[in-house]
C-alpha cells in the first residue's frame, strides 16, 4: 500500500516501510502510492478552484481535517471524496518521502497547501472544470486529524461514514458523493461499500486490500512486510504538519490521547496477531462486510500486483449486487491512469471512463455504453510474451471458465524456508528454486487459456508445528523454463492436516507444447517471510482445480497499453527445471482442457 513495488532486493531500494530489505520497504510503503505522474499544469491548487479547510467532529470526539477544492463561482456540485493517511500538508509519506519519490516539506516555506497526492487525477480528469468539488480527508491520527489509527478498524470505518455524510450535507453539495482512491485510500472506498453511508453514490478503488489480514499474512504465513508495514504507518501518523500550518491542524496532528501508547499498541495488534479468525481481523474483513451491497463500484486489480496482492479480489467483486465495472490485467501497484495513459497520440481511457462513471451515478447523465454492454475489461498475456491484448467480458472469471481437476503426486520436503517461487527478487541467488514435490503435465496439444482462481487441496503431515507450505502453479516451456502463474501459502500444525486454500487468480494463455507444473514446497522466501521449522512435511495426496476458458478470445478494446510490469516479469521471474525432474514428475493423467472453440 505504501510503495508501488514489492519486488526483489537488488542492492538498492526499488520499492511500504523502513529499514528492512527492499521487498519489505516496498510493501510497507505500498499502501502509499508512488509519486503521481507529472502533469502539464504545475499550479496547485488548480487555478480554477477555491481551496478551503474544514474540521469534522465525530460522535466519539475525533476531529477529522478536510481540504476542499471547489469550482470558483459555482453553486452546489456533486462531491468526489478521497479519505486516507496520505493527505498531510507536509507530504504524503512524511520523512520517507525521498525514498518514496514524494514531496516532503516539514516547514511549509511557501505556506501550507493541500496535498498533491491526486493532482494527476484532478488535472487529468479536469475534475474542477467538469463541475465537481474535490475533498481530501485525513483518517484519524494522520495529517491534521486527531485520534489513533486503527488499520481499517471500527475507528477508521467511522471516519469514512462521517466524511461521506459531511460531504453530502454541506450547503455547496448536491448530496451526491463519490469516492476515489488507490491503495489505502482505495481501501477506504471499500469501507464505503461495506457501510453504505447516506449520500454515497459511486466508488472508484484502485489496487486496494479486501481483507486487511491478507496484507500481512497468508493462512498464518507472514509476508515480508508484516513487521515493517505497521511500524511505517505509525511513523507516518506521527508526522506533524508544516510548522507554518494552523495551530488547530498541528495540535490535532499529534493528539492521540484517545488511546495513549497508540503506536505501540497498534504495532502489537497488527504484527503479533496471525489468527485470521480473531475478532481484530474479522472486523477488518471487507469481503464479508460488503457481501450483497449495491453501491456502484469501479475497481482495478493487477494480476501481477506485488504489493496489495490479488488475494480476495474476486470474492469481493463478485459478491456485490450493485452495478460494477473493473479493469483486470498485467500490472502491479499502479494507478488506472498509469495503466492506460502515457501516449500523447492515444485516447485517455482511464480518466474518460472514470468521469463517465461519476457523471452517470453522481449527476444522472447518460454516458457512452461499454463495448457490447460488458463492464469488465481484461488484459491477458502468454508466457512467451507473444501477445498482450485487452478484451471485454461480462464478468470475471468468465462464465465459460471450466474447472479441470488433476491429482497431485505424493512426496516430502524439509521445511528449510529456503525455496523461492520465482527468480524475481532472487538476484544474486539467495534461495533455491524448484525444490519440493512436483507434479507436471504432459505437453499441451493446443493453447490453453487459464482464467480464474486455482484451488489446491492437500492431505499433509508435519513432524513439527508451524511448518511452512507453499503451493505454486507454473507454465513450463519446451526448454524447461518455468514461469510462476499463481501461488499460496499455509502454516501447518504438527500431525495430519487437510487444507484447501485458494491461490491467486490469473488470466494467462499457455501455449501449445508447454507443460503445466504444480510445486508443493517449503516456501516462496522472496515473497513471504517464513521461519523454518526443519519439519519433514509429507504430501500424502492432493489435487488442483484449474479454470480454463472453453472459447477463444480476441482483442476488442483499443487505446490501452501494455504495462511495463509484464515485460519485467517475463524477463526476471523464470527459472529452469531440469529435464530429469520433468521426466520423473510428469503425470500422464494430468487433466488438460480440450482445444478451445471460437
Amino acid at each position: 500500500m505504501v510503495r508501488e513495488s514489492v519486488r526483489a532486493t537488488r542492492g538498492v531500494v526499488q520499492g511500504l516501510w523502513l529499514a528492512v530489505r527492499c521487498t519489505a520497504v516496498c510493501a510497507v510503503l505500498g499502501l502509499l502510492a508512488a509519486a503521481p505522474a507529472a502533469a502539464a499544469d504545475t499550479s496547485w491548487p488548480p487555478a480554477n478552484a477555491t481551496w478551503t479547510q474544514s474540521f469534522i467532529t465525530e460522535p466519539d470526539g475525533t476531529t477529522l481535517h478536510a481540504d476542499v477544492l471547489r469550482p470558483k463561482g459555482s453553486a452546489r456540485t456533486p462531491v468526489i471524496l478521497s479519505i486516507g493517511p496520505y493527505f498531510n500538508h507536509s507530504g504524503q509519506t512524511g520523512p520517507a518521502g525521498p525514498v518514496e519519490g514524494t514531496s516532503y516539506d516539514p516547514i511549509g516555506a511557501n505556506g501550507p497547501q493541500p496535498s498533491d497526492r491526486f493532482k494527476d487525477f484532478v488535472d487529468g480528469a479536469n475534475v474542477i472544470g467538469r463541475g465537481y468539488t474535490y475533498v481530501m480527508v485525513d483518517l484519524r491520527g494522520f495529517g491534521g486529524s486527531s485520534g489513533c489509527l486503527d488499520w481499517v478498524g471500527p475507528g477508521e470505518q467511522a471516519d469514512v461514514k462521517a466524511a461521506v455524510q459531511w460531504a453530502g450535507s454541506q450547503p455547496w453539495s448536491t448530496g451526491a458523493v463519490g469516492m476515489y482512491g488507490k491503495s489505502y485510500d482505495g481501501v477506504t472506498g471499500l469501507i464505503g461499500e461495506a457501510l453504505q453511508p447516506a449520500g454515497l453514490k459511486a466508488i472508484v478503488s484502485q489496487e486496494p486490500v479486501y481483507d486487511l489480514y491478507r496484507y500481512l499474512y497468508t493462512n498464518g504465513v507472514r509476508y515480508e512486510n508484516s513487521l515493517a508495514t505497521p511500524a511505517l504507518y505509525d511513523a507516518i501518523a506521527a508526522t506533524p504538519g508544516p510548522v507554518t500550518d494552523s495551530p488547530q491542524y498541528n495540535a490535532d496532528a499529534i493528539n492521540d490521547t484517545q488511546r495513549p501508547g497508540c503506536a505501540v499498541q497498534n504495532y502489537l495488534d497488527q504484527a503479533a496477531n496471525s489468527d485470521h479468525s480473531s475478532s481484530f481481523w474479522q472486523a477488518r474483513n471487507l469481503i464479508t462486510e460488503s457481501r450483497g451491497h449495491k453501491v456502484p463500484l469501479f475497481l482495478t486489480q493487477g494480476f501481477l500486483e506485488n504489493n496489495t496482492k490479488p488475494d480476495g479480489a474476486w470474492d469481493f467483486f463478485n459478491e456485490l449486487s450493485g452495478p460494477k465495472q473493473a479493469w483486470f490485467g498485467m500490472w502491479d501497484h499502479i494507478r488506472g491512469n498509469d495503466v492506460s495513459e502515457g501516449d500523447n497520440a492515444a485516447p485517455h481511457p482511464w480518466f474518460d471512463k472514470v468521469m463517465n462513471f461519476y457523471d452517470h451515478y453522481l449527476k444522472g447523465l447518460t454516458v457512452p455504453a461499454a463495448p457490447g454492454g460488458r463492464a469488465v475489461f481484461v488484459e491477458t498475456s502468454d508466457s512467451a510474451g507473444k501477445q498482450s491484448y485487452w478484451r471485454s467480458e461480462q464478468s470475471w472469471p468468465p462464465p465459460d471458465a471450466i474447472g479441470y481437476t488433476s491429482q497431485l503426486r505424493p512426496g516430502s520436503y524439509t521445511d528449510t524456508a529456503l525455496n523461492a517461487g520465482s527468480n524475481e527478487g532472487n538476484d544474486p541467488p539467495t534461495y533455491t528454486t524448484g525444490q519440493g514435490v512436483w507434479t507436471i503435465s504432459p505437453p499441451l496439444q493446443s493453447d490453453a487459456h487459464l482464467a480464474g482462481v486455482p484451488k489446491v487441496t492437500l492431505s499433509v503431515t508435519s513432524t513439527l508445528p508451524n511448518a511452512n507450505l507453499s503451493a505454486d502453479l507454473y507454465d513450463i516451456d519446451a526448454n524447461g523454463s518455468a514461469l510462476l502463474l499463481s501461488r499460496t501459502a499455509y502454516l501447518l500444525p504438527s500431525g495430519a492436516s487437510q487444507i484447501s486454500p485458494e491461490m491467486y487468480g490469473n488470466d494467462w494463455l499457455i501455449s501449445a507444447g508447454h507443460r503445466i507444473g504444480v510445486l508443493v514446497t517449503t516456501a516462496n522466501a522472496e515473497w513471504w517471510s517464513p521461519t523454518p521449522s526443519m519439519s519433514t512435511v509429507s504430501v500424502v495426496k492432493g489435487r488442483i482445480t484449474l479454470p480454463f476458458l472453453q472459447h477463444q478470445r480476441t482483442a476488442d478494446l483499443t487505446g490501452y497499453k501494455r504495462p511495463a510490469r509484464l515485460d519485467q516479469w517475463l524477463q526476471d521471474a523464470p527459472f529452469t527445471v531440469d529435464q530429469s525432474t520433468v521426466d520423473s514428475s510428469t503425470s500422464p493423467g494430468f487433466k488438460l482442457p480440450p482445444a478451445q472453440t471460437k
